[in-house]
């Protein structure tokens, strides 16, 4: 077997490189570049997309290398739907809305239901069987090579429809899922995200990374503070109609209160905490944009995003030895298990962690 360069597209962030296992010289060496992450579930190694890398990656893989075009998911044809097919995407929109989903929720499902009457809207689709269903995402995987979230979105969204529009039985769409991936957050060092939270210039865009991380916010949940949402006597923050619909409270730290009074001053918003220049809700591209100016500027972990500093913020509270129960309560969980995922996050070195090998030597030195 030879190694491999997969040829990243312009765009990308990345790039991905394949190295026998035999080949341990090569692989140590890629290990001691810049920005290399091993990808265990692809089985490839990658660095940060630039021509010096490349350049690199070539020298350290010798002659025997071969380059090959990165795999990129291809893109499911879209189709002018009939008039028949736009009736059952109204009569999806008009179930969900009834269950009172939220807007991007239903923009979600109703893109997918498309993908999903793009292959039977000239069939009836109460007739639709099944196996009809299964054979049609079987076809996306193998010739568009859709993801496991792809696929777990259409069969939201084609179950959405038969079993809140049609109101069909529930038997009728059991369709086969794909395993789920057994995966833990992206987290970053409390040291990444002081230098990311502290890059920006700009007094708002400084304040937007503090309150996402110092408080554990989405971005949908920042988008939607209010003033009034601002207990600076009580020491929290009110987010309102949260993910699940749900209202909680969650910590002010003193320290943003501070951060967010300068803002105040200087911006003097009106009624959303965080406004546009014409005084509507900042946007999530801005905020979005926001931070990866600081990830680069920084040089940090390429791989974080906004939402990297919420699981960042909830596994340095574990850290902190913060009450898991507590914690939930700041994030918003239904449910404790989902808290807990960030028990495996925490940071697992000799630093922090003393082990019993240790213990057994060092205590074997003391009686010798």
């Amino acid at each position: 077997m030879q190694p491999v360069i997969y040829q990243p597209f312009k765009e990308a962030k990345r790039i991905k490189v394949f190295i026998p296992y035999a080949m341990i010289n090569v692989r140590e060496a890629i290990k001691k570049m810049d920005s290399s992450f091993w990808h265990p579930h692809q089985k490839l190694w990658s660095v940060i997309n630039t021509t010096q890398n490349f350049e690199q990656l070539k020298s350290i893989c010798g002659e025997c290398c071969k380059i090959e075009k990165d795999v990129r998911f291809t893109p499911v044809p879209s189709v002018l739907l009939t008039e028949n097919a736009l009736d059952a995407l109204y009569e999806l929109e008009k179930a969900l809305v009834l269950k009172q989903y939220s807007q991007s929720s239903i923009q979600v499902y109703k893109k997918m239901f498309s993908v999903f009457l793009g292959k039977f809207m000239h069939r009836n689709l109460k007739e639709v069987t099944k196996e009809d269903i299964e054979g049609f995402v079987y076809e996306l995987i193998k010739k568009s090579k859709i993801s496991e979230s792809y696929q777990n979105q259409l069969i939201n969204a084609i179950k959405a429809y038969y079993e809140h529009a049609l109101k069909l039985p529930r038997e009728y769409y059991e369709i086969q899922r794909p395993k789920k991936a057994v995966s833990i957050p992206n987290v970053l060092s409390k040291i990444e995200v002081l230098n990311i939270i502290q890059s920006p210039q700009n007094i708002k865009h400084k304040a937007i990374l503090h309150t996402i991380y110092g408080s554990g916010l989405r971005i949908s949940e920042l988008l939607n503070l209010r003033i009034a949402d601002v207990h600076s006597k009580d020491g929290y923050l009110f987010i309102k109609d949260s993910k699940g619909k749900k209202d909680r409270k969650t910590i002010l730290p003193e320290q943003l209160l501070v951060l967010l009074r300068d803002y105040y001053k200087a911006y003097k918003p009106s009624y959303w905490l965080f406004e546009g220049q014409t005084g509507c809700k900042y946007s999530t591209a801005s905020i979005r944009s926001i931070f990866r100016k600081a990830v680069n500027d920084t040089n940090s972990n390429p791989w974080a995003t906004v939402h990297t500093l919420r699981h960042s913020f909830a596994t340095h509270c574990i850290e902190n030895n913060i009450n898991v129960r507590h914690l939930q309560n700041m994030l918003g969980h239904s449910s404790p298990k989902t808290t807990e995922i960030y028990t495996k996050t925490i940071e697992i070195n000799n630093k922090t962690i003393t082990s019993p090998l240790d213990t057994l030597l060092k205590s074997n030195i003391l009686h010798t």
